[in-house]
């Protein structure tokens, strides 16, 4: 999990600014979902993955229906067996064609044949468990996209959740401006009574400035949370600003989440069908050594017209094949998916793993975020009192001008850290209920 530091924060390249003039698009979290979902390109092509795998599946039909296919072929031969099988076939043989001379030196024959031909398999065993796993492979793309979707929803939120914070920073940041500006009007009027130094003025302007360009950063930052989100949404955001209905809190909830890892995980069960798609593909590839009983049939009509029906005649029959030796083809085979089907479990067995170290991990870091926030908003409760104090002071007279600065600098860091701290707290909450879903 990728953690937002208050540099990344406050933008480290400013990409354009954001005008007033640019239309804002609120949104609101609810919405969200319902456009990824319908428009977002990860999904689409998780789709269209899907509908692969089950385009695969029913080409397994082909094991119980049958293949017809009709033909017509037209000839024009003097080879004595063709003229003769021509002849035949058109039911137009006389006692004169089996005069020696005409039988070895035959006039041309011409022959138009239109032939219907039906297959139909009955017993093959390896068909069987190749559709098998098929429909194991299919199984595990659906699922698979379920996941990608659980997915996007956490990319989702956590985009949103950018964008209301990159908005609370541009926020604390003009709040901060304001004061700045004020602090220095006040030391401009105390530079003119003689009270203070020049430095102690170019110090203050020095530190509007920067603080100016902080906010030219945050505002970036809003840019590109935007873009991020508009991505998701798979929305051109040209000219175009999300602005969130909801704010960033800068409170959190503790919730408890379940932190054991659950076989039920869409992406879990996905890698197990994967696998047994495999062991089916290795079950094929072991009935391969079997026999295979095939029916076959035809329907013929010849003439010495195109697409004549004068003659006619049919055939039945069934064949019972196998394949004794295959120059170790059919042994190679059966070895490949036999590593293929060792390599699947070993790989389920290393993403279960690592899928329950990453649970830990985040179980931790949960911890680890909460209190974060606790520390964070207590430091920026202290930092607020002692700027109160320190600001008091000095338009006693009491303070320096670099005590001040220092303060205000500290308050204001220690708010966007509080605020990047609920963030932070509130996506690890998201994601920990991804990672148990």
């Amino acid at each position: 999990m990728k953690k937002i530091n208050l540099i990344v924060l406050l933008g480290t390249i400013s990409i354009s600014t954001i005008g007033y003039s640019q239309d804002n698009l609120t949104i609101s979290k609810k919405d969200i979902w319902q456009k990824a979902s319908d428009k977002n390109l990860q999904i689409k092509i998780a789709n269209q993955d899907y509908k692969s795998a089950q385009a695969d599946y029913r080409q397994s039909n082909s094991l119980f229906l049958p293949s017809i296919t009709a033909s017509h072929t037209t000839i024009s031969t003097t080879n004595p067996l063709m003229v003769f099988g021509s002849k035949l076939n058109q039911e137009i043989l006389t006692p004169m064609d089996f005069d020696p001379n005409l039988l070895n030196n035959p006039a041309k024959t011409q022959n138009f044949a239109t032939k219907f031909e039906v297959q139909q398999p009955l017993i093959n065993v390896d068909g069987i468990y190749g559709r098998q796993a098929a429909k194991s492979k299919m199984e595990a793309f659906q699922l698979q996209t379920e996941r990608t979707k659980e997915y996007l929803e956490l990319d989702v939120s956590k985009a949103f959740m950018q964008l209301q914070l990159a908005y609370k920073a541009v926020k604390v940041l003009e709040k901060a401006d304001v004061t700045g500006k004020a602090n220095l009007k006040l030391v401009e009027n105390y530079f003119k009574q003689g009270m203070l130094q020049k430095t102690d003025l170019l110090n203050v302007e020095v530190r509007v400035n920067e603080i100016t360009n902080q906010l030219q950063y945050a505002k970036s930052n809003i840019q590109n949370a935007s873009d991020y989100l508009g991505f998701l949404l798979n929305e051109d955001t040209t000219n175009k600003v999300f602005k969130p209905i909801e704010e960033l809190d800068n409170t959190i909830s503790i919730e408890v989440v379940n932190d054991q890892l659950s076989d039920n995980r869409k992406d879990i069960q996905a890698m197990n069908k994967s696998t047994e798609a495999y062991q089916k593909m290795l079950q094929s590839s072991k009935m391969n050594f079997f026999p295979r009983l095939n029916a076959f049939g035809s329907y013929e009509l010849y003439d010495r017209t195109l697409f004549g029906t004068s003659a006619k005649g049919c055939l039945v029959g069934a064949q019972l094949s196998w394949s004794l030796f295959d120059g170790y083809k059919s042994i190679g085979k059966m070895e490949k998916a036999k590593a293929d089907f060792q390599k699947s479990e070993i790989e389920t067995q290393q993403y279960k793993a690592q899928s329950q170290l990453e649970l830990n991990k985040t179980n931790r870091q949960l911890k680890d975020a909460e209190n974060k926030v606790n520390l964070s908003k207590l430091a920026f409760e202290q930092s607020q009192e002692a700027y109160r104090i320190r600001q008091n002071r000095f338009t006693q007279g009491l303070e320096k001008t670099t005590d001040l600065l220092q303060s205000e600098t500290q308050m204001i860091q220690k708010e966007l850290e509080h605020l990047q701290s609920v963030f932070e707290y509130n996506f690890t909450i998201q994601y920990l209920q991804f990672l148990t879903k």
